[in-house]
Parts: C-alpha cells; sequence; structure tokens
C-alpha cells in the first residue's frame, strides 16, 4: 500500500498574513496618536501664541487711544473719537474689558477670547479719571468723554 505523503509548507501564507495584520495595526495606532498631538502641539500653540500677541496689540492700542482723549478733554464739555478694531483674531470672536485692577488704582484693559487672556495697564489714569467700559470686535467703537460724568 502507498503512503500519502501532506506537505506541511502551507504555514507560510498564514504567517504572512498575521504579520501584515500585526504591523498594519501597530502603524494604525501609530497614525491615531500623531493625529491626536499633532492638532495639540502644532496647530494651537502657535494659535494661541497668535492670539496673545494681537491681543496685547489690542489692548496697548485701546489704552492709548483713552489716554489720548484724556489729554485733550476739555475741562467743561464733551469730547469723544471712534475706533475701528479688527473683526476677529485667528478666526474667533474676542471681548475686551476696561475697569479696575488689583488695587483702586490701577486700571486695565483685558482682552480675551477662548482660553487666551491678555491684560494691559491702562497708562497712568487710574487715579485721576475711572474708566470703565466693555466691546467686542464687531463694528465701530466709540470713545467719549464728559467732564460732568455719565
Amino acid at each position: 500500500m502507498k503512503r500519502l505523503i501532506i506537505n506541511r509548507k502551507n504555514d507560510s501564507g498564514v504567517a504572512n498574513l498575521i504579520e501584515y495584520v500585526m504591523i498594519s495595526g501597530v502603524l494604525m495606532f501609530l497614525l491615531v496618536v500623531m493625529m491626536l498631538m499633532v492638532n495639540a502641539n502644532i496647530m494651537e500653540g502657535p494659535s494661541n501664541q497668535l492670539r496673545y500677541t494681537a491681543f496685547t496689540d489690542i489692548g496697548n492700542g485701546i489704552s492709548t487711544r483713552i489716554v489720548d482723549l484724556y489729554v485733550i478733554a476739555p475741562y467743561n464739555g464733551t469730547i469723544s473719537t471712534y475706533i475701528n478694531l479688527p473683526e476677529d483674531v485667528a478666526g474667533d470672536n474676542y471681548f475686551v474689558e476696561i475697569g479696575q485692577g488689583a488695587n483702586a488704582s490701577y486700571q486695565s484693559v483685558s482682552v480675551y477670547g477662548g482660553t487666551v487672556n491678555s491684560i494691559i495697564s491702562l497708562s497712568g489714569i487710574g487715579e485721576t479719571r475711572g474708566v470703565i467700559g466693555n466691546t467686542t470686535g464687531r463694528g465701530l467703537k466709540k470713545i467719549s468723554y464728559d467732564s460732568g460724568g455719565f
């Protein structure tokens, strides 16, 4: 009687498939981790730095305009000026608040949006005149002074 001989070399095809699946799984995991890290580190960091710099520039501009208006303000009467601020910073809205800082003689301009906040001193007029107000980046802004108060 003749014996049947079975060739067991067919396992190499399954081993190649398992190797392919394992390597593909590890690479897909690394790709997902990289996609999560790219958004946080490469895109948000520079965007927040841009926002902070722009908010500081906006706050300095508002502070300068308020001080300029205070310098030329009449003893009796009213004076107003209009300022134009950027509509948005890095594609997002922002808010501006002007009011008291840490102590009664310190006033500040706070510009914030999202998680970024910039606080700028109101250039030394806090002890003589109280300044208060808020706005956003939309539309034309008006700064007014009245010797009798508002």
